[in-house]
């Protein structure tokens, strides 16, 4: 592999999300050679993914080159490829490209979509986990409108105007609110033939209430502002089959629909060679120490949404969500400073922020510690946060233009089918 050869301690870094930025851009001013590998060639901001998939915010919005972010870095390298497997005696990893050695590894490659071993709705649905999937979902959305506005089929225009979101967290709420906001504002001025009344949307649940890691504030509040919607929810219900235009729940209900979105779980994505106690099979993860190594083995890492660590407060490792992913590629950034002048790693201790999500315009909810609010308020502070972690000054402001021209207007500007999806 063409990555300059080098004495100093060479830190490979598998994967481009928040965790791994965190890490190196926390190790930009060391004396160490940084090596990034990703499947994609920029990093996503996926909190947004959900607004390109209903033509809220085009896809250069929420993703930002990763050459771009650490250019004037003279010793680090970036290479567009999968990594296949790990030698932890060699201390090498096996890539698409070739093979490289390492001083120190850093496995942060995330979650990708858990699909809980059902291989029919794998097949059928629509998974939201990156750019290109969220743009899949956004010309099938559109595609399907087009198709109902000129169908005599009243079946068929049923089937193409049925939208079932599965999965009530924050990605699900998220995805239902934005979809019945687009057939309040959208649909009637851009199709005058087919009536408001005709599009449905359906959020199935197997718990007995929505955002179930929130509070119960923000589970009340999110369930009343997508009622509110016109969103049709259905709690206590799992999803048993999808094959491609029918969707059966276990309880018997069956949802005739051409639009399925899979927003139910996720699981660990991991790479091969790192095997024994260590490695969790039935969830994906790494056991790691406070330190954020691997259990069993020397010189490498995991980050993020792959790592597991338990503690006291999170015995079943910290949530797979964004901020412990930048703590931890932060936190561990100051321990190889400190390995590298021989000095001892000190544990990590991850910052509650609290948790957030949005169901419309004017609509969210946040739950910070013992505070709880939701409504308007909740709405900018949720706008606010997500414009600031955004990677990129040019993000922010045209994220920012689009957010408020859609709320002056009503209207969601990036409805553009690019790319028209064939389902399979």
């Amino acid at each position: 592999m063409n990555i300059p050869k080098t004495t100093k301690p060479r830190i490979v870094v598998i994967g481009g999300g928040f965790a791994g930025i965190s890490l190196l851009k926390g190790l930009r001013k060391e004396d160490v050679q940084l090596v990034l590998f990703d499947k994609h060639n920029y990093h996503t901001f996926q909190p947004l993914l959900y607004q390109v998939s209903t033509a809220g915010l085009e896809p250069d919005s929420i993703a930002y080159p990763l050459r771009k972010i650490f250019r004037k870095n003279k010793d680090f390298h970036f290479r567009l490829a999968d990594v296949i497997s790990v030698a932890p005696e060699a201390q090498e990893i096996n890539t698409s490209l070739g093979k490289l050695s390492y001083d120190y590894l850093v496995i942060a490659t995330g979650t990708k979509t858990n699909f809980f071993g059902n291989d029919q709705i794998e097949k059928y649905s629509m998974p939201m986990k990156s750019v290109p999937h969220a743009l899949n979902i956004r010309s099938l959305m559109l595609q399907n409108i087009e198709k109902a506005d000129v169908t005599e089929d009243d079946e068929e225009r049923k089937r193409l105007l049925n939208f079932v979101v599965v999965g009530g967290g924050p990605t699900g709420v998220e995805l239902a609110g934005a979809l019945a906001e687009f057939r309040k504002g959208i649909l009637g001025h851009d199709y005058p033939e087919l009536e408001e009344e005709e599009m449905h949307v359906h959020l199935l649940e197997g718990e007995d209430k929505v955002l179930a890691p929130m509070s119960e504030h923000a589970s009340k509040k999110s369930q009343e502002y997508l009622e509110r919607l016109g969103v049709q929810l259905h709690l206590n219900t799992m999803l048993e089959s999808y094959d491609g235009s029918k969707a059966i729940t276990k309880n018997g209900e069956t949802f005739h629909t051409e639009t399925l979105i899979w927003a139910a779980g996720v699981t660990g994505n991991p790479i091969g060679g790192i095997n024994g106690e260590a490695f969790l099979e039935k969830i994906n993860r790494y056991k790691v120490d406070p330190c954020n190594k691997i259990l069993g083995f020397d010189r490498i890492y995991a980050l993020g949404d792959i790592a597991l660590m338990e503690t006291e407060a999170f015995p079943k490792g910290h949530p797979q969500v964004a901020q412990p992913a930048i703590q931890q590629g932060k936190h561990l950034a100051k321990n190889f400073k400190r390995l590298l002048k021989n000095k001892e790693m000190q544990p990590f201790s991850y910052f509650d922020k609290g948790t957030m999500a949005t169901i419309g315009r004017n609509k969210a909810v946040v739950d910070i510690k013992k505070w709880h609010f939701a409504g308007a308020f909740a709405w900018f502070v949720w706008m606010f946060i997500h414009l600031w972690f955004l990677v990129g000054f040019r993000n922010r402001v045209i994220t920012f233009f689009n957010w408020t021209y859609s709320y002056i207007n009503y209207d969601r500007a990036a409805r553009l089918i690019i790319r028209p999806y064939k389902k399979t």
